[in-house]
C-alpha cells in the first residue's frame, strides 16, 4: 500500500519552493549552511530561512513566482546560529541528531510512481494515488472522469467528482508528504528545505541508495557533530547525497518526486 503525490500538489509546492532556496544558497557557497521552512495556501506564501549565504531576496520571489504563480510572499531571512556555525567551521559534522532506514522499495511503490509520473505529463496539475495490491484510487484535478476511465478503467477516480485542487484551495507545507517521497523509509527526518550537511538529507539519501543496492534494510543512527556513520566518514555520506541531488538537478528537482 502506498500513497504518490505530484509535483504541483501544495505541500509537493512548498517543497519545491524550500528546494529552489536551497538551491540558490549552494549558488553561492560551494557547503553553505540553511534551513528553510515554507508555507503556502489561498494567495499567501510565508518563507522562514536561516542561512549562512546571503541570498539575493529578488531571486527568492522569482522562485516562488515561477512555482507556485503570482502570490503575496512574506519573507524572513536570519543568519545562521553563531555557535553551531563556529562548530562545524572546520570540518563536516553531522548537522543532527536523527535515526535512519533504508528500505527496498517494492513493486507496487514503483509501480504507482510509474503512473503517477504517466499522469503529470498528461495532466500537470495537483494529484494525489493509492495504489493498494490491485485498488487504484486516482485524485487528479483539470481532469474529466470520463477520459482517465479510458487509461485506467478499474481505477476508482475523483470520487467526490471533478476539482481543481492547489493552493487556492488547499494549503502546503514542507515535509509533509514524506511516505510519498521515501516510502516504507520514512522516519523522523524531512528532506527537502536542508542542505547536506543536516542529516536529515545526507543520511535519509545515503540509507535509501544502500538499501536498494543489498535489497536489505538498513537502519542507522546518529548524533549531532558525529563524524562517522555507517563506519564511513560523515563527509563521505555528504558526497554521496550530493552526487544523487546533482545527478536529479538538484534540491527543487529532489522535491518534486522525493526519492522515487
Amino acid at each position: 500500500m502506498i500513497e504518490k503525490v505530484n509535483p504541483m500538489h501544495p505541500d509537493k509546492q512548498a517543497d519545491r519552493i524550500a528546494g529552489a532556496i536551497v538551491d540558490l544558497a549552494y549558488q553561492e557557497e560551494k557547503n553553505p549552511k540553511i534551513a528553510v521552512e515554507v508555507l503556502i495556501g489561498h494567495g499567501k506564501c510565508h518563507v522562514i530561512i536561516e542561512t549562512s549565504a546571503v541570498l539575493n531576496c529578488n531571486d527568492i520571489k522569482n522562485a516562488i513566482n515561477r512555482i507556485a504563480g503570482e502570490i503575496k510572499k512574506d519573507i524572513v531571512i536570519v543568519p545562521q546560529d553563531k555557535e553551531l556555525a563556529h562548530n562545524q567551521a572546520r570540518q563536516f559534522r553531522c548537522g543532527d541528531n536523527g535515526i535512519f532506514k533504508g528500505i527496498p522499495l517494492t513493486d507496487e511503490q514503483k509501480e504507482l510512481s510509474r503512473i503517477a509520473r504517466e499522469l503529470y505529463k498528461i495532466y500537470p496539475f495537483d494529484g494525489k494515488y493509492i495504489l493498494n495490491g490491485e485498488k487504484l484510487i486516482i485524485c487528479q484535478s483539470h481532469a474529466k472522469t470520463n477520459d482517465l476511465k479510458k487509461f485506467y478503467p478499474t481505477a476508482q477516480i475523483n470520487p467526490l467528482g471533478d476539482w481543481t485542487g492547489g493552493t487556492e484551495v488547499d494549503t502546503g507545507a514542507t515535509n509533509r508528504k514524506l511516505g510519498s517521497d521515501m516510502a516504507d523509509s520514512i522516519t523522523g527526518g524531512g528532506l527537502h528545505g536542508k542542505d547536506l550537511s543536516k542529516a536529515d538529507v545526507a543520511v535519509n539519501i545515503y540509507a535509501f541508495l544502500k538499501a536498494q543496492k543489498t535489497r536489505e534494510t538498513v537502519e542507522l543512527s546518529c548524533a549531532i557533530g558525529d563524524l562517522e556513520i555507517d563506519g564511513k566518514p560523515y563527509s563521505e555520506i555528504v558526497e554521496i547525497a550530493r552526487d544523487y541531488v546533482n545527478q536529479l538537478g538538484g534540491f527543487e528537482k529532489l522535491a518534486e518526486w522525493g526519492l522515487f
